[in-house]
């Protein structure tokens, strides 16, 4: 088993552990969602205080960051988990449903202090994870020649013309868009 050889266990040490290679694949899924969610939400206190803008930009970099760092969460995130089973499907959608809701309180708390117009930010955020999740797939198998940073502004730029705010992409120094 690749995956025991890998961690220097024996299969019986794995089994242990873990039923299934499913089950790891659960576990680890979980991990990497929860780690990637604590530095966003440990960044928010931070960017509280900026415009619209460098806030939406500190949160965004910050997400990005944390599920790029290690090639195999970026994988594990975005590939390995879709289509697994119905099982992963369901906990696959309910860490999605939680990202939604997440960003959709961050542009409701966005549309109190005034930066943007209030309304029902459910759907900007379930565009915004789709389009990130689709994105970040074809990104991470190799269908989409782009930087990461090249990714991360096209993403950006959806968000926010999601949001009607339309900066110069020099103003966030993302260069300009991208082609692939």
């Amino acid at each position: 088993m690749d995956v025991c050889k890998q961690a220097g266990l024996s299969t019986r040490q794995f089994y242990e552990e873990y039923d299934t290679l499913e089950d790891l694949l659960a576990d680890l899924h979980l991990y990497v969602n929860d780690l990637v969610e604590q530095h966003v939400v440990e960044v928010v206190p931070q960017v509280d205080d900026r415009p619209p803008l460098e806030r939406a930009m500190g949160l965004f970099r910050t997400y990005i960051d944390a599920v790029t760092r290690d090639p195999r969460h970026t994988r594990i995130s975005f590939v390995e988990i879709v289509g697994v089973s119905p099982r992963l499907d369901q906990q696959r959608l309910e860490r999605r449903a939680r990202w939604i809701t997440l960003i959709g309180d961050l542009l409701a708390d966005g549309a109190a202090r005034g930066d943007i117009e209030p309304r029902d930010f459910r759907l900007t955020a379930a565009a915004l994870v789709g389009s990130i999740n689709g994105l970040m797939h074809d990104w991470a198998v190799g269908w989409v020649d782009a930087t990461i940073d090249e990714v991360t502004a096209e993403l950006l730029r959806m968000l926010l013309g999601g949001l009607q705010i339309s900066p110069d992409d020099a103003t966030f120094g993302l260069g300009p868009q991208s082609s692939a």
